[in-house]
């Protein structure tokens, strides 16, 4: 027979638990302690369930049927109610916002390096959350996910972008390996970005830097060869900016290195007039680890006007092709894994995916000729310079940091 309030409320507790039955799978149980909670018993899939309606005297009889009609008519509809609730529990926390699902993501990767991780969760900081982060993951469509990766491509950055779909799609994949959503909508950003036309300079992917600097460490040619790698990898400029350097240029003071606009040619050495490629004076400010790397480099060459001399003759430089066949020595085909100008790649991808520097300090350090003029005599004047100091020890701990830790895609 179907209960009522007073056999409820007259129910005595016994030294066992009790289970007095109201009807469509809905009981009382009662505690020996004397607590009573309503419970409703169904079958979903096959499997025998049983979903919590609320304690009583909180919840009386007449509530608690209306919440077993309510899990019925989900049932019936083809929604488990137990899971319904514990969805909206999980909503309700604050836990379904793209923010939160994409935290619970990156936490969950045990695999990238501390610098990798650093580096995901700063771009999505800096380019995702502030336009999605609270929006819920069970309201996103393709055109919301699409935004943040629009605004990257229509900057400029579409390997920026490319990432960022990457990853957001990780994200909604999580959401659904988590039952969190039914189906990922970022699926449906393939093709959405541009791809850019340019000339084909293989770079490796941020994810293989580890394994670069490992394979940099394990070089075994001429010492001058590796020390140039290193160097040119930590301060990302270009071959003839590094070839013709001289030590003039060098100012171990205030750890600041100034790349004229043109140098003093060399005798029998073609292009070594050349200097910055912007035309203009080019400073690159040296992190600690790219000044240990000259200290080393000037008990080799330092009594001599260029830094890197020739192997054959101290006044001649390396040769053009000095990293790239070092690069080969390594393992790597330059021409579809990664060269020499490559490294401004790499370095720009985590510059800009970071989300710590101002594209202006970027762009000049990567020595980019600015083709608005007004922007350009700005941007020459502040130089950034302090920016660009904190940058380029940033990318230095970067590199060490994955030095001797494995970073895995996306």
């Amino acid at each position: 027979m179907a209960l009522t309030d007073v056999k409820v409320w007259s129910a005595k507790p016994s030294d066992k638990p009790i289970k007095l039955t109201d009807g469509f799978g809905m009981h009382l149980l009662v505690h020996p302690n004397g607590s009573k909670y309503w419970r409703f018993q169904y079958r979903f899939s096959g499997k025998q369930k049983m979903l919590a309606l609320g304690a009583y005297p909180d919840v009386s009889l007449a509530e608690a049927r209306e919440r077993r009609d309510d899990a019925r008519k989900l049932i019936a509809n083809g929604t488990d109610p137990s899971e319904k609730k514990k969805a909206n529990k999980i909503e309700e926390s604050g836990a379904l916002t793209f923010e939160a699902v994409a935290r619970n993501w990156h936490s969950s990767n045990k695999t990238w390096s501390q610098g990798h991780r650093t580096l995901i969760l700063n771009s999505l900081t800096t380019h995702v959350f502030p336009i999605i982060g609270l929006r819920n993951v069970t309201d996103l469509k393709t055109r919301d996910l699409l935004v943040p990766v629009k605004n990257s491509e229509k900057t400029g950055h579409l390997e920026l972008a490319s990432r960022l779909q990457q990853r957001i799609t990780a994200i909604m994949r999580y959401a659904v390996h988590n039952a969190l959503i039914d189906h990922n909508p970022a699926y449906d950003l393939a093709g959405a970005i541009a791809t850019a036309k340019s000339v084909h300079r293989p770079a490796l992917p941020l994810e293989r830097i580890a394994e670069f600097m490992e394979r940099i460490e394990a070089y075994k040619g001429k010492g001058l060869t590796q020390l140039a790698v290193r160097l040119c990898l930590l301060t990302f400029i270009h071959s003839s900016e590094l070839r013709f350097a001289r030590w003039s240029e060098i100012d171990f003071k205030n750890a600041l290195w100034t790349i004229p606009a043109e140098r003093e040619p060399l005798k029998n050495v073609k292009f070594s007039h050349r200097g910055s490629k912007m035309n203009s004076p080019h400073l690159v400010p040296l992190s600690k680890q790219a000044i240990t790397i000259l200290k080393e480099i000037e008990t080799i060459s330092g009594d001599h006007e260029l830094v890197f001399t020739g192997f054959s003759y101290a006044d001649k430089p390396i040769s053009e092709n000095t990293i790239n066949k070092a690069l080969r020595a390594m393992g790597y085909d330059t021409q579809k894994d990664v060269c020499a100008h490559g490294f401004r790649t790499m370095a720009c991808s985590a510059l800009i995916e970071s989300g710590l520097w101002s594209r202006d300090a970027v762009e000049r350090q990567m020595s980019h000729q600015e083709r608005n003029s007004v922007r350009a005599a700005y941007i020459h004047k502040a130089e950034h310079l302090d920016e660009r100091r904190l940058m380029l020890q940033w990318w230095a701990d970067f590199l060490d940091a994955n030095r001797k830790s494995i970073v895995n895609a996306v």
